[in-house]
């Protein structure tokens, strides 16, 4: 039997030092293919390019890995390379590792859980891992057991169809465990940095602080990570509001 097929990509870009550890990790367990961004594409949620071609180059080629780098959105990669790299459907899609955290509701702009949603959104069980620390130089080996496992969970009993995995890890040397949690509630504040560029014209950076709304007892991905546990938050690409229909169809069915 052929080995599993498992195909990465990040939102940090093809040098980023955590998407070359989860490739390490990965071809422990199959053949790796990896497509991911030729810089940094954070943010890039579920984005496509339509404005422009998209383009890719082989980066690395060896036994069991090869490596390509696109000029398009995280999301692209992983339509590339199912597309046109993998020889036959991926047994597994990994997003990350990320360098930040990709918790609450920062699941719904990350470019990590893009590569993620998309995998999902293609019945392929996927996962995204994310730590906590934006250093691009940050040790990931306590991370690494806790990924083992929930690959390894994975990869032997599937994942539900519509469900995919988020994993976030704290900035820490040690953890205090794994914990399976809810997705944390929040909102971003003093989003803008306002300049004036030396032509007179007012200009802006995407800044912002995030404020958490989780009460200190929920089980929350967010509770979860500052308590020092590596967080699991199952999330599923179906965003529909159930509990609302009924109200919805007395109210404004016709």
């Amino acid at each position: 039997m052929s080995k599993p097929l498992i195909l990465i990509s990040n939102d940090d870009g093809y040098e980023a030092k955590g998407l070359h550890v989860l490739t390490q990790l990965a071809r422990e367990y199959g053949d790796v293919v990896v497509v991911a961004p030729d810089g940094g594409r954070s943010g890039a949620a579920l984005s496509v390019t339509f404005q422009h071609v998209l383009t890719s180059r082989l980066i690395e080629e060896e036994p069991g890995v090869k490596v390509y780098a696109c000029n398009g959105t995280p999301c692209d990669c992983v339509k590339l390379g199912l597309a046109e790299y993998c020889d036959r459907k991926p047994d597994l899609v990994l997003g990350g590792i990320n360098h930040g955290d990709n918790s609450a509701v920062n699941v719904h702009y990350s470019g990590t859980m893009g590569v993620v949603i998309e995998g999902c959104l293609k019945n392929i069980p996927s996962i995204g891992f994310s730590h906590c620390s934006h250093n691009m130089d940050t040790d990931f080996t306590p991370m690494i057991p806790y990924m083992r496992k929930v690959m390894e969970y994975v990869l032997k009993n599937g994942l539900p169809q519509g469900v995919c995995l988020n994993v976030n890890a704290p900035d820490t040397p040690t953890y205090r465990g794994m914990k399976i949690c809810q997705m944390g509630q929040g909102v971003w504040t003093k989003e803008l940095a306002s300049r004036v560029s030396p032509r007179g014209y007012q200009y802006y950076w995407l800044v912002g602080e995030f404020r958490s709304d989780d009460a200190p007892d929920t089980n929350s991905d967010w509770n979860g990570l500052h308590q020092g546990y590596v967080t699991v938050t199952p999330t599923k690409v179906d965003i529909t509001a159930y509990e609302v229909m009924d109200k919805l169809s007395l109210e404004l069915s016709v």
